[in-house]
């Protein structure tokens, strides 16, 4: 589980509770079950809407992705790399046809195929890059569906408001009832900018860093795989590979 999500959605929805806590609120004005229906479930069905279903039904996966997903270890990836550059150095290409199972990166394991099956630096340099290219757009689609919750969270918690509100000017004729109405009708406003601003904004950017690190370790094997085949050294190889890395993490003794 990825320790800062859920530390940083704690910490944001513990402090809202506890100023309104702080305020004198209570727990039961809170969590009432119309408003709660109706934006939550008013949100998911308007974003059904503008995606398309199979994204939908992902949903699931995404939350999956964004509180559990690991990346990679771009440094182990960058030994890995040079330990097959040194195997294709020593032994030749066709003997990299043994080390391929041994690849646990799916993507690492194909493109070191193409490059066996003698595939030329041009199409595999196009191969690579148009499956990071699709790649791309499959995970924008769950990031772009988490920021449309995001919008339409704020906009039906008005609606709820706004509805519990006409409802309200039906007690105008007992104020006492009318002032608790009120209080209450703004319980859907709470909820929709909640949601949008503690749940859904953040699991979209959270995605979108998920996103931003696969790629790095994908292209960071393409130009791997792409520097083997061209037959660099293996010192070169990781010369040009640390570029992936945060400077703290290169190892300047190659």
């Amino acid at each position: 589980m990825d320790i800062a999500s859920v530390i940083g959605i704690l910490t944001a929805v513990v402090a809202v509770v506890s100023s309104f806590w702080m305020e004198g609120g209570e727990a039961e004005s809170v969590f009432l079950l119309a408003p709660m229906i109706l934006v939550v479930g008013g949100t998911i069905g308007v974003s059904i809407v503008g995606a398309n279903g199979s994204v939908v039904l992902q949903i699931p996966a995404y939350l999956r992705i964004s509180f559990f997903g690991k990346g990679e270890d771009n440094a182990n990836l960058i030994e890995q790399v040079i330990y097959i550059a040194e195997r294709s150095r020593r032994e030749g290409i066709l003997s990299l046809e043994r080390e391929v199972k041994s690849l646990s990166n799916r993507f690492f394991a194909k493109a070191t195929l193409l490059v066996i099956d003698g595939v030329d630096a041009n199409t595999l340099r196009e191969v690579l890059y148009t499956e990071i290219a699709y790649l791309t757009q499959r995970h924008q689609r769950g990031i772009d569906l988490f920021n449309r919750m995001g919008g339409f969270s704020p906009t039906l918690g008005i609606l709820g408001t706004v509805l519990a509100l006409v409802h309200t000017l039906g007690s105008v004729d007992n104020p006492d009832k009318m002032a608790s109405s009120i209080a209450s009708a703004f319980i859907a406003t709470l909820w929709g900018v909640g949601m949008a601003n503690i749940v859904y904004i953040p699991i979209a950017d959270k995605l979108r860093t998920r996103h931003e690190d696969e790629i790095a370790s994908l292209e960071l094997i393409a130009e791997g795989v792409l520097a083997i085949q061209a037959g660099e050294t293996p010192r070169l190889i990781r010369r040009r590979l640390q570029s992936f890395l945060s400077p703290s993490m290169r190892d300047l003794d190659y």
